[in-house]
């Protein structure tokens, strides 16, 4: 019996497999970008955050309002204890102000554009009758009859004339956004407004704050475009009323011809200025220390308003007072940042009035105390004791705020951020 003999098998070579293909390499969106090695890309990155104008200005607003307090507190001690027995009469009334103030900011960053608006023709209105009764029935104090008594009260309604007039020309010229191309659409009928006002504040010798009020008016007619020669007249009538009513008030005209070298008439005009001089050359790099101002134990007049600057420089030194133009510097660059991202016309006009108003004035208080400019009485912004001038402020700040919030990348992050305490509220239930 004859058996088959199996066939051998062939193994063929195995063929490797064909590789798949590499998939590209996709950046998902969670993957975090590299961060810069430099300070400038630091800066850079951090300016470009959605909330970055946000917390500027919170920040610089409230550190500005307690270098003020502490320095009421400091500079007005002495007079306080004076007048009525108690060293912290002064800084109570303050705190009040503050207080009433925070929360009439935080109203002001809460409401629509459109009811800010609203308000513009009223106040506007409301505070062109409270210059005519202080023209009429004010208050002389210190040869300025800038003073309406209301009841028990005593308010200076020039203050609330410039937000009025700052909020009432922009919501003008946002009306008439597309026709600012024509000089009438700028002049008419913002120029004779506002010149009403400045009118009605020089009747009551306010020199300063009329100063401030056409400085307003300058600002708001640049951002709009107005052509060279409407700045050329307007600055020549500032000019010559400027001089008009130094020439016809010889107090006045003794402190404008001797604010160059105040020490030429010691004892008479050149002695606030002089004192002021005093209190910041003995400051210092560091300062004296809070507290330690000589100058505030009655050698420099008001020393707890129009030149708490000086008792600044003294206590603080020059570290302190950089530190205050530097958070005004803040303020003024963030409302500059809005102004030049948004896309709503009324935002960007009020924006860079509020702060030719902020900033203009605070150049002419430091201006007064380093003798630099004449004393015209002008409070320093939020640093600087009184209601009738910390309330307009904190109002207008509180507009900048919620000008930021509206901010559509910051109005998303807000959003976002809510959202996420908000599931992690619920998380812990």
């Amino acid at each position: 019996m004859t058996t088959a003999t199996p066939e051998r098998s062939v193994r063929l070579p195995r063929l490797p497999r064909p590789s798949r293909p590499a998939r590209p390499t996709r950046k998902t969106p969670t993957e975090p970008s590299p961060r810069p090695t430099t300070w400038a890309g630091s800066l850079h990155e951090a300016l470009d955050r959605p909330l970055t104008t946000y917390y500027l200005l919170l920040s610089a607003s409230a550190l500005l309002l307690t270098i003020g307090l502490v320095m009421v507190l400091s500079s007005s001690s002495v007079f306080s204890f004076r007048a009525t027995g108690d060293s912290y009469t002064i800084v109570r009334r303050q705190l009040m102000w503050v207080v009433v103030g925070l929360g009439g900011a935080f109203a002001a960053s809460r409401v629509s554009t459109r009811w800010v608006r609203g308000l513009a023709y009223p106040a506007f209105a409301v505070s062109l009758l409270l210059l005519g009764a202080t023209a009429l029935f004010g208050v002389e104090i210190n040869g300025n009859q800038n003073w309406l008594e209301i009841g028990p009260l005593q308010i200076q309604p020039s203050e609330i004339a410039k937000l009025a007039m700052i909020v009432w020309a922009a919501n003008i010229y946002a009306n008439k956004e597309r026709r600012l191309h024509r000089l009438h659409h700028i002049v008419v009928p913002v120029v004779p407004g506002l010149m009403v006002a400045v009118v009605l504040v020089v009747v009551g010798r306010d020199l300063g704050t009329a100063l401030v009020l056409a400085a307003i008016m300058i600002g708001m007619l640049w951002v709009v475009g107005a052509p060279a020669r409407l700045f050329v007249i307007c600055s020549l009538v500032v000019a010559l009323t400027g001089l008009a009513m130094a020439a016809t008030n010889p107090e006045r005209l003794e402190r404008i011809t001797t604010f160059v070298d105040p020490f030429q008439d010691f004892h008479g005009t050149g002695w606030q200025p002089a004192h002021g001089l005093y209190a910041m050359s003995s400051g210092g790099v560091f300062g004296q220390g809070i507290g330690a101002s000589q100058q505030k134990w009655g050698s420099l007049p008001e020393a707890h308003t129009d030149f708490i600057f000086a008792v600044l420089g003294e206590e603080l030194g020059l570290v302190g007072t950089l530190l205050v133009i530097a958070l005004f510097l803040t303020i003024a660059f963030s409302a500059l940042r809005i102004a030049r991202s948004t896309t709503d016309p009324f935002v960007r006009y009020a924006s860079f009035g509020i702060v030719v108003w902020l900033i203009g004035q605070m150049i002419i208080n430091v201006g007064m105390v380093l003798a630099l400019m004449p004393v015209i009485g002008i409070p320093l912004p939020l640093v600087s004791y009184g209601g009738s001038s910390l309330l307009p402020t904190l109002a207008a700040l509180g507009l900048l705020v919620g000008f930021a919030r509206r901010e559509p990348a910051a109005a998303r992050a807000l959003a976002q951020r809510k959202k996420v305490r908000s599931a992690g509220l619920s998380a812990r239930r």
